[in-house]
């Protein structure tokens, strides 16, 4: 059979359907307006780049290691937001603090050393001044006077970074009946996420009705900067693994009713490899499994030296890397994808020895590498504190030396077309294609390697279109896709829209790859 004529398969100007939303304040019809755009257009671009954020911990989930001073006349024990809200001048205390804890001159700083998404921790009760319905039948009960500002400050937060070019992830932290025993989740009681339906379904109704509300307010206000929204933070479901998954499963297809495009986090609850099998199997694209990755909490934490906590993060046959490398693989071929919502440079006194700056260094470059190898994106945990701490504090990591602040390559970008850039990209492809070509041979059958060759090219091309779209947008850093699967899955539809269904697809999404890492490779020489 003669090799079909060579043609660009996944291309860069063909329309394709993206959906839409109506400029209303009216519920959203669960089969939102399509239209017609190019992709990709921003929106895209704000969703599928590489995340590289900090949280935004306690802005407005309250933890007092973070923040002492909203806790001042809060209700015993004073550890929680509902402690603040039941203390006395709680509407007063909390707003000011709003207003004061994250300023333009912060969202400034973190453009400019190249934090490009943020993480913003929120709870239920947040919600109360859109819809007051969210605190019936729950702790926040009574409390809407209290939180009914937060919502235009949360919607404030999206407005503002858009300003900056940064990426707004929401997370809820904090749901009724707590699915966590930490004060994080809201209040200072037993959780009871788990042992009450009342709760878990509630829950689904505040996810959807935030994702309609803050939607809404996007498209009304032509924002495109809503990266995706987190359904649940670290729940500890106990013996309950199987209801929270099922639960996931109706908290998606809620959200994706109101959104179907939307990106959606979720937690794997340290079972990694078990939740990623689960996002695999649930068919669902676009979403992201998110890991939160500390080494200062346990005994054997505190026993390991700072310099072999690094180690083992380098090394690619230990636990944790060969599970990223695993666990990454898996996803990206399911439309979705590895991100690490929560790290730090903190380490338990009992692991530093010396100089401890250095050593911190180490531990973070060491896990810059893991995660910039294997995740769509990362979350420093967090942005400040207010005491000084270069562990838990990334302003204060970057300001000491501790958080590398080259983390962030300078673009640097030809804008035109570039005809050595294109003698580069046919000798990358020419041996790409012929080592292709090699290793299958070895295994008889029948290949359609032609479609790795256009592959390849989308691939090469894709990198650049993605890097020099965001360059003409201003952005003053290389700009990248991260989430390659659900990109992948967006061409490859295409892909089947032009050519013959085949056995052999394998064989563009193979290329794709292959030309992409060629052409982020050239990028770094160029």
């Amino acid at each position: 059979m003669a090799m079909p004529t060579l043609k660009r398969i996944y291309s860069t100007t063909k329309a394709c359907v993206i959906d839409t939303l109506p400029y209303t304040t009216a519920m959203v019809p669960e089969c939102a307006v399509r239209m017609h755009q190019q992709f990709p257009n921003v929106l895209d671009l704000y969703r599928y780049r590489k995340q590289r954020g900090v949280n935004l911990g306690s802005w407005f989930v309250l933890e007092r290691w973070i923040t002492e001073a909203p806790f001042r006349e809060a209700a015993a024990p004073a550890q929680s937001d509902l402690d603040v809200a039941k203390g006395t001048n709680a509407k007063e205390i909390l707003e000011r603090h709003w207003d004061t804890w994250m300023t333009d001159a912060d969202w400034a700083w973190l453009a400019e050393k190249g934090i490009n998404t943020v993480r913003i921790p929120i709870g239920y009760y947040h919600l109360c001044g859109v819809d007051p319905t969210v605190l019936k039948s729950t702790d926040f009960a009574g409390l809407e006077a209290v939180f009914a500002g937060a919502w235009s400050r949360i919607t404030n937060a999206l407005a503002t970074a858009h300003k900056y070019r940064i990426g707004v992830l929401f997370d809820l932290h904090a749901a009724p009946g707590k699915q966590n025993a930490d004060a994080h989740s809201g209040t200072s009681l037993e959780p009871k996420f788990f042992k009450c339906s009342k709760f878990m379904s509630r829950t689904i109704y505040i996810l959807a009705a935030f994702t309609r509300h803050i939607i809404i307010f996007a498209r009304e206000h032509s924002l495109p900067n809503l990266v995706g929204i987190e359904l649940l933070n670290e729940p500890n479901p106990g013996p309950y693994h199987d209801a929270l998954k099922k639960w996931y499963m109706t908290a998606v297809d809620a959200v994706r009713k109101v959104n179907p495009d939307l990106p959606i986090y979720i937690s794997d609850s340290w079972m990694t490899d078990q939740y990623a099998e689960f996002i695999k199997a649930s068919g669902h694209r676009f979403l992201a499994l998110d890991h939160h990755l500390y080494r200062c909490f346990t005994p054997d934490d505190a026993r390991t030296p700072a310099a072999e906590h690094a180690r083992r993060l380098r090394d690619s046959n230990d636990g944790t890397p060969a599970a990223f490398a695993r666990v990454a693989e898996l996803l990206k071929k399911s439309c979705a994808a590895l991100v690490v919502g929560e790290w730090s440079a903190a380490l338990n006194p009992g692991s530093l020895r010396g100089d401890e700056r250095q050593q911190k260094r180490a531990y973070v470059e060491a896990q810059l590498q893991l995660f910039e190898r294997h995740c769509a994106g990362w979350f420093f945990w967090t942005y400040k504190k207010e005491s000084r701490d270069t562990g838990w504090a990334f302003r204060d990591a970057v300001e000491d030396g501790v958080f590398p602040c080259d983390f962030r390559r300078i673009k640097g970008l030809p804008a035109s077309k570039d005809p050595e850039r294109d003698a580069r990209k046919q000798a990358a492809k020419e041996s790409a294609l012929g080592q292709h070509v090699a290793y299958w041979s070895q295994f008889p059958g029948e290949y359609e390697h032609w479609r790795f060759e256009e592959g390849f090219s989308t691939g090469w091309d894709d990198a650049y279109l993605f890097a020099c779209k965001w360059a003409r947008l201003q952005s003053p850093f290389v700009e990248e896709v991260g989430f390659k699967g659900p990109w992948m899955h967006r061409r490859k539809e295409e892909h089947l829209q032009r050519e013959v269904v085949s056995k052999n697809v394998w064989e563009c999404e193979h290329g794709f790859l292959q030309g992409y890492a060629a052409a982020t490779e050239d990028m770094t020489k160029t």
